[in-house]
């Protein structure tokens, strides 16, 4: 029995659920892992296991820039390196607001574990693969952001394993996700060179929208907002139905990060007609927001959201040795090429048509 294994039972003993059966879970793109528990009694649970030593360290809110690139990736983008009290400070948050966050029933930070409550297999991309109607979902998933953004935004979060910081999405973080782009693509496909030059002008053409995105970082967002995430939940209605999870690296961040992910998702098509929908009724929801100045910084972002997961996948395939994210790829691409056509995108424009061939980005 390896040394995890008997922390898991000893934890799993102490939360009075050494009896419960365990069945694992897939993995992801994470060094994360959840075991679904049965009871004698038959309710299911789930046991979250994020062993700490297993990554960097998170972000001190004190470092310097060039600190957090000393201190690894976790710094410079500011994840929370799957801390199970980053996850408990969250769900608090987000339950105080009468959001659906699972339970916390028992926790032991230090050792990266944590037994919560399971909201059950019908994330959204299962159920609209199923067949369900995608557009009740994305109205209810566009009011849980509002419900959250409608919200004060704390600076430290409270949760039952201690206090967590809410960063800001920053313009280190922001630069860091696109940077991604620049460092992996070409090691997966060798044609693609980008010298010192063009390195620092693909850190120019950004500047502007980095910028922004640190000066309208206002709200907390959940920073992996998609139909994978989100769970729907039968007997409750509007933002309530949402079953929110993963969402451990929340930061402070601008408004329109949660929308893009959503609606333009790396993982499953969303229809134009259906983005503009979701688009419409969020601006309902908040008429207070400036939608011209609110939809530039959404393009924006999204195309840098969109580098930096074309830069993720490029890891996982030349890297990590997982093909199967090639399929993504083109979906990546072409919510790219549509976003840096839109006004305030034509440096990002001008240099993807120097130094990126045509046949590369589809």
């Amino acid at each position: 029995m390896s040394d995890r294994e008997a922390l898991r039972l000893d934890f799993l003993r102490s939360a009075g659920l050494a009896e419960a059966v365990r069945a694992p879970l897939p993995g992801d793109a994470s060094t994360r892992r959840y075991e679904r528990l049965t009871t004698a009694s038959g309710a299911s649970l789930m046991l979250m296991d994020q062993a700490p030593a297993a990554e960097s360290r998170p972000c001190d809110p004190s470092w310097t820039p060039e600190q957090r690139h000393a201190h690894g990736w976790n710094a410079v983008a500011r994840l929370s390196a799957g801390r199970i009290e980053a996850f408990a400070a969250v769900a608090a948050h987000l339950k105080s607001l009468g959001l659906s966050a699972p339970e916390i029933i028992a926790v032991d930070a230090p050792n990266g574990l944590a037994v919560i409550e399971d909201f059950g297999d019908a994330l959204f991309a299962r159920v609209i693969e199923a067949g369900a109607d995608p557009a009740p979902l994305y109205r209810a998933a566009v009011e849980a952001l509002a419900v959250l953004h409608a919200a004060p935004t704390p600076e430290v979060l409270t949760g039952p394993a201690g206090d967590w910081p809410l960063l800001t999405y920053d313009q280190t973080a922001l630069q860091g996700g696109a940077d991604l782009f620049v460092e992996w693509l070409p090691k997966l496909i060798p044609a693609l060179a980008f010298d010192a030059d063009a390195v620092a002008e693909w850190r120019a053409v950004w500047a502007p929208i980095t910028a922004a995105g640190e000066a309208g970082a206002t709200v907390m967002a959940h920073r992996d907002y998609h139909a994978e995430n989100l769970i729907r939940l039968d007997g409750k209605t509007g933002a309530a139905s949402v079953g929110l999870i993963d969402f451990q690296d929340a930061m402070k961040a601008h408004p329109s990060w949660d929308l893009h992910s959503l609606l333009q998702d790396a993982r499953r098509d969303v229809a134009p007609e259906l983005e503009a929908l979701a688009l419409d009724h969020y601006f309902a929801l908040r008429p207070e927001t400036d939608r011209e100045a609110f939809m530039a910084a959404y393009a924006g972002l999204a195309a840098l959201n969109e580098a930096r997961i074309l830069g993720i996948f490029a890891r996982l395939i030349a890297r990590d040795g997982k093909p199967k994210y090639a399929a993504f790829m083109p979906r990546m691409w072409a919510h790219l090429n549509a976003n840096i056509g839109k006004p305030g995108l034509e440096a990002v424009a001008a240099w993807m048509n120097r130094h990126v061939p045509e046949d590369v980005r589809r």
